[in-house]
Formats: structure tokens, C-alpha cells, sequence
């Protein structure tokens, strides 16, 4: 099995149904985390936890978690239970290739860094086209986006700190101080507008 990266998980070695190399991506070890820390989920449950959690600093389409937990089970990564009745709805528990797999990439640390893209940063890279009034409410539109965000994140840290969480919560810190980074920096930018070439 490998990683997209095509660095080999250590202790992990599972294949498609068709005995071939199983990929697994990013969403696949969201997969596998989220299986992990909840215990058997359906589709539907890791799309619930993944929208209150992980997608805040890991946006993704959630449609993949319908596909992904069926192809990880295929590679033996995930068991599958089906319900006979009512809704009929799979539930995925996580096998010890699975947690192999899962293990294993955590214990690979990324070679790479955070790259930002962001919409409003390449607009302020280009306002020379703007006067200083339509910049100065590009940044007050930002500052306000990220009070909005702050204000979520500060409900999520009440509702949620404790209860074992603290590690799962660590990320949250961070998004706090890139969020208290953006409004100062856009305050920056609207309280004293950088002079524009023309």
C-alpha cells in the first residue's frame, strides 16, 4: 500500500479485491481516523463528524465518504455491516490492517508546508486596480468573515473542550490564532491602506 506520495506505509499491506496496490489519499486516512476515534460509522455518520470537525482545516467534498469507506473495505481496510431492515444503512469498523495503515501514516510527518489559497490575499495582491475605499471594504469584508469564524470557534471550544478531546482540540487552537492573525492583519490593511502605483 502506499500514499500518494509513493512512500510505502510501514506494516500495511493491503490490495484491491483484484490483488492490486490499494492508494490511499488524504480522505482515505480521514476515512480511517474518523472510523477510528468514533468506532463503527456509516457514510452518513463520518459525513456528520467530518462537517463539525476536520472540515474547518481540511476541506473536502463529502461526497467522498460515501465512495471511499466502500473502496477501503474492498481493500480490506474497513468491515462493512449491512442492516437487513429499515434503512438498510453500512456500517464500517476499522480492521488491524486498518489501524496499521492508519498508525503508519501518522507516523510519517509531512514533507511539506501549509499553502495558503486564499481568494481575498489575490485580490489584495492585484488592487492596484482598486481605489482605496473599494480596498478598504475588501478588508473590512475579510475582517468581519473571520470574526464570524472566530465566533464559531469559540462556541466549538465551550461545547466541546474536555471530555478526552484535548488532543483533537489542538487544532482548533491553531485555527483560532490564524483567524485572530487574519483580522489583524486586515485591520492593518483598512486602517491604513498600502498606496496604490497609481
Amino acid at each position: 500500500m502506499k500514499i500518494d506520495s509513493g512512500d510505502p506505509v510501514p506494516d500495511a499491506d493491503a490490495a484491491d479485491e483484484d490483488g492490486t496496490s490499494l492508494r490511499l489519499s488524504p480522505v482515505s486516512y480521514l476515512v480511517l481516523g474518523l472510523v477510528g476515534l468514533r468506532g463503527p460509522s456509516s457514510a452518513y455518520d463520518l459525513k456528520r463528524a467530518a462537517g463539525r470537525s476536520i472540515s474547518y482545516f481540511w476541506p473536502f467534498p463529502h461526497s467522498q465518504l460515501y465512495s471511499e469507506p466502500k473502496r477501503l473495505a474492498a481493500g480490506g481496510l474497513l468491515t462493512q455491516q449491512g442492516e437487513e431492515a429499515g434503512r438498510r444503512r453500512v456500517t464500517y469498523s476499522l480492521t488491524g490492517r486498518g489501524r496499521a495503515a492508519l498508525e503508519g501514516w501518522l507516523r510519517t510527518a509531512p514533507q511539506e508546508i501549509f499553502e495558503m489559497r486564499d481568494t481575498a490575499v489575490m485580490q489584495l495582491f492585484f488592487s492596484e486596480f482598486l481605489s482605496a475605499e473599494e480596498l478598504t471594504a475588501l478588508a473590512r469584508q475579510q475582517i468581519e468573515l473571520y470574526r464570524e469564524r472566530l465566533a464559531l470557534y469559540d462556541d466549538i471550544l465551550k461545547s466541546r473542550s474536555g471530555k478526552g478531546r484535548e488532543r483533537r482540540m489542538a487544532p482548533l487552537r491553531l485555527g483560532i490564532a490564524l483567524a485572530e492573525t487574519y483580522v489583524a492583519f486586515w485591520q492593518d490593511i483598512a486602517e491604513d491602506p498600502p498606496p496604490g502605483a497609481r
